[in-house]
């Protein structure tokens, strides 16, 4: 199966978390293809026929992304906008049906933020279920989303800090090479 790894982080070079999930990737699954679309893209120019040939040689999309705003980054909002047009993922002339779709998260916020709970700023299980209504637009087939919490920059205050987050990162990231590597 080959797995295409869609890199949402605007700042790559800035990340912790998603820079060592992302590095986990590389090292345990080398024939994972990857776009960072912060390299790519600093200027936000999408190549959106570069883009979309990338989907189309793919059969499993991996969405790799922290959690901003709960959605998606500006930059990769942005390459939703402009890559997934009519007619190329939705529409009578779709070409990404039947592909899979897995969503990859990092929040900033612990876990107990996304409790739905009293005090929490929701349940993370509602905050992300656009993603699988984009999939049923699609036709994609969705493989859900995962997430690892609390890994934004309050986190880093220290080094004993960022290397507690770089840790949870590559934990999460073990979890989410087993996904990818399950999924048929």
């Amino acid at each position: 199966m080959k797995t295409l790894i869609i890199n949402g982080h605007p700042n790559p070079q800035d990340s912790v978390a998603n820079k060592a999930v992302i590095e986990e990737i590389q090292a345990r699954l080398p024939h994972v293809r990857i776009r960072h679309l912060g390299e790519l893209y600093p200027d936000y120019r999408i190549d959106v026929e570069a883009e979309q040939k990338a989907l189309l040689e793919a059969d499993l999309i991996v969405w790799q992304f922290p959690f901003f705003w709960y959605s998606l980054p500006a930059l990769m909002k942005k390459w939703l906008d402009e890559v997934f047009l009519h007619g190329f993922s939705h529409g009578s002339t779709a070409k990404l049906a039947g592909k899979k779709l897995l969503v990859s998260i990092t929040t900033g916020a612990p876990a107990e933020a996304y409790t739905g709970g009293p005090g929490s700023i929701g349940d993370i299980r509602e905050l992300v279920s656009p993603f699988a209504s984009i999939a049923a637009v699609c036709r994609l087939d969705y493989q859900g989303a995962m997430w690892v919490n609390g890994v934004g920059y309050t986190q880093r205050q220290t080094q004993e800090g960022t290397d507690l987050q770089r840790k949870t990162a590559k934990e999460y990231a073990k979890r989410l090479i087993e996904k990818i590597s399950s999924i048929h």
